[in-house]
């Protein structure tokens, strides 16, 4: 059984979304978790910075979180990563939609990060299947935490202030805070998921 694959998109894949992968797994660990069980991992929908290293001023976010920021090489979002994915959250609805055009199957799987922290909070994770130690454990309820996000989302739109700012350029203050509301999620997913 595969872990439970979470997927982060963002345009360039160096700021946002890297700073969501390395984030939520170290989440996943602090809670008594590992990557055999729970898969972060992040692509962008540009392309254009592919093979490169995470944005320094990122790097440092996540490093000052107690993650590990390093052998991180940027990548071009594919169909196939999407269809790997159980849980894509992506950094603005315009990627959103860019995912869901690729892949119009995913759209009960894919939210806009601050979207589905949003919508977590509101989830009775008590109706959730009880927690294991197995990948086969953590992929069931997995499954049924997004379809119960999702069924709790309905067809309402993402909200505008669920987009994270793009913190390209900009300077430690915005990434700290781009990093700070990527937390608000994570940390709530990976404690959901490994029911801590």
């Amino acid at each position: 059984m595969p872990p439970f694959t979470v997927l982060h998109v963002c345009m360039g894949n160096i700021c946002r979304s890297p700073m969501a992968e390395r984030l939520l797994a170290h989440d996943v660990r602090q809670a008594g978790g590992s990557d055999d069980l729970v898969h972060s991992h992040s692509a962008g929908t540009g392309g254009w910075h592919e093979g490169e290293e995470m944005n320094p001023p990122a790097a440092r976010q996540v490093k000052a979180r107690g993650a590990d920021p390093s052998d991180f090489a940027a990548r071009k979002l594919r169909a196939d990563h999407i269809d790997a994915a159980d849980l894509i959250l992506t950094a603005t609805a315009d990627q959103a939609e860019y995912v869901t055009a690729l892949r119009p199957d995913a759209e009960s799987r894919t939210f806009v990060l601050g979207e589905f922290g949003r919508l977590l909070g509101v989830v009775d994770l008590g109706e959730l299947p009880p927690v294991g130690d197995s990948p086969e454990d953590i992929q069931i309820r997995g499954e049924a935490l997004v379809a119960a996000v999702n069924r709790v989302r309905g067809t309402a739109a993402p909200l505008h202030d669920d987009d994270l700012d793009d913190p390209w350029g900009r300077g430690d203050q915005t990434f700290s805070r781009v990093a700070d509301e990527i937390e608000a999620t994570v940390g709530p997913l990976a404690a959901a998921l490994l029911n801590r």
